[in-house]
């Protein structure tokens, strides 16, 4: 082999060993979603963007993720598992919505704690939730208001006399 080619085999060598081991490090830094705490469900009207991996946090704090989002096909209610951190129980009367950071941010599930004496079971439900809004359809109703149904000011006949 010419001199030219043990260099091209080298430099080839060193690449396919970089590439291997950025995919190492990916995959072990990466890796899966796995669940450390204990898991909670609630039931949604609206998810919106909400997706798997989202923020679940309580007063701005980070205390676990969205872990899975499904279809109830008798309610058709959107049934999210929720995985949250063992360390932070919360009081079984606690409500969960789902908000935006800003207009275009990205969408959460935001608990606020509620005051019974009881905590969330592992496996249990968060019965009271609010659902994501849709900005766009608030904006498209201000910029074109629907009439009431009342009587309309326009019309002559309901004019008082």
């Amino acid at each position: 082999m010419a001199k030219g080619q043990w260099a091209e085999t080298g430099v080839g060598a060193v690449v396919i060993l970089a590439a291997a081991g950025f995919l190492t490090y990916s995959l072990s830094v990466g890796g899966t979603v796995r669940p450390h705490g204990y898991s909670v469900r609630a039931k949604f009207g609206q998810v919106g963007s909400l997706a798997p991996g989202a923020v679940v946090s309580v007063a701005g704090v980070k205390i676990g993720t969205v872990s899975s989002i499904a279809l109830d096909p008798k309610t058709f209610l959107a049934t999210t598992t929720l995985d949250l951190d063992p360390a932070i129980p919360l009081p079984a009367d606690s409500t969960a919505k789902i908000a935006n950071d800003g207009l275009m941010g990205p969408t959460h599930v935001v608990i606020e704690p509620g005051g019974a004496t009881q905590n969330l079971k592992p496996g249990g439900e968060i019965e009271n939730t609010q659902g994501a809004v849709d900005v766009f359809s608030l904006l498209s109703q201000f910029v074109r208001p629907q009439p009431s149904s009342g009587q309309n000011a326009a019309d002559p006949a309901s004019a008082g006399d």
